[in-house]
């Protein structure tokens, strides 16, 4: 199904906004819809995201591919920046968002501001604009204290944390704006997606990048918990794949719900340190012997996460080709490289 978009997209570009595009997710969308010979727009005001992504995304495509991309520096919590973006799209990808669990705690504002009135900001934007569908980063946070597993798509529990509050939201707007003026909205509920690009720095870092970058660095690596907490962690591509699939779905039931995006394996914290050990100690073999540090959980996090995705298999053809150690192995080579 994928490859049969990829050649249909090929043979008949369309106009895309990525929001968020200088940052991990967004970026990487960018240069598969480049790749794809798609017209881009990409917003970002460069709160988490960087220039330096966009600058690796145009020595990855040909300089035409890249002068189908037009760059908006501007911020989601603008509406008049929002509807120029928007202007003349077929498709909104929007991963703009203030991700991270203890952000939100720390400072719920500036997390409500940036994904509850921005995304509405959005929302309304590309009705105006009459695009075709409008996909959005959803979140497994939104499963809150719910203690099942796998993660079904139409069972959730009470929220975590402020964050988890806001994608929860997202996900009432849309359905909302779908019943009350008929316009195309898909949420996809990101597990742990990871991959190149993805920054190790800074106090709200993700695991993967920021154990790789404290391994070559020498540094202790710390893991919240007694190790057993576990999570369903998803390589990039397969969630640059299943934002096409998203967007182009031809299939008008696939509209206007929310799909879980993940491999569909569960993988503890501590098994994924021994993982990522694994492959800097191929390149450094000193590490081999590095021994993280547990520490008290930390406030806001679910004890585990697995997906189930037979939903957006079924509905959407989504079909993850990359595991967690297939991800791996492709991005610690980037990691390696950027990081060593």
């Amino acid at each position: 199904m994928y490859k049969k978009q990829q050649k249909q997209l090929t043979e008949q570009p369309a106009s895309w906004l990525v929001t968020g595009v200088a940052g991990f997710i967004g970026s990487n969308l960018l240069e598969t819809l480049l790749k794809l010979n798609q017209q881009v727009v990409g917003l970002d005001n460069f709160s988490t995201g960087f220039q330096h992504n966009l600058d690796e995304v145009k020595t990855n495509v040909t300089a035409q591919q890249w002068d189908a991309f037009r760059f908006v520096e501007g911020d989601i919590r603008d509406v008049e920046t929002c509807h120029g973006a928007c202007k003349d799209m077929d498709y909104v990808l929007h991963q703009a968002a203030l991700g991270s669990v203890p952000r939100s705690i720390e400072d719920p504002l500036t997390t409500n501001a940036n994904n509850i009135n921005g995304f509405l900001n959005m929302l309304v934007a590309a009705r105006d604009a009459k695009v075709r569908r409008f996909v959005y980063a959803a979140s497994s946070s939104t499963y809150g204290d719910h203690p099942g597993l796998p993660k079904v798509e139409e069972k959730t529990g009470k929220p975590l944390s402020p964050y988890a509050v806001t994608k929860l939201v997202n996900e009432l707007y849309a359905e909302v704006f779908a019943r009350t003026y008929g316009f195309e909205t898909i949420g996809l509920r990101y597990f742990n997606i990871f991959g190149k690009r993805q920054d190790p720095d800074g106090a709200y870092a993700a695991v993967i990048p920021k154990w790789f970058g404290g391994l070559l660095e020498k540094e202790t690596v710390f893991i919240n918990g007694d190790g057993e907490t576990s999570r369903d962690f998803c390589f990039i591509d397969n969630c640059v794949q299943a934002n096409i699939l998203a967007a182009t779905a031809t299939d008008s039931e696939a509209a206007n719900q929310v799909y879980n995006v993940a491999f569909g394996e569960r993988t503890t914290l501590t098994s994924l340190y021994d993982l990522i050990r694994e492959k800097v100690a191929a390149r450094f073999p000193a590490v081999a012997e590095a021994q993280p540090v547990y520490r008290d959980f930390r406030a806001g996090d679910v004890r585990h996460s697995l997906a189930d995705i037979s939903k957006a298999q079924k509905m959407l053809g989504y079909n993850p080709e990359y595991s967690i150690r297939d991800g791996l192995n492709e991005a610690s080579e980037w990691y390696l490289q950027h990081f060593a």
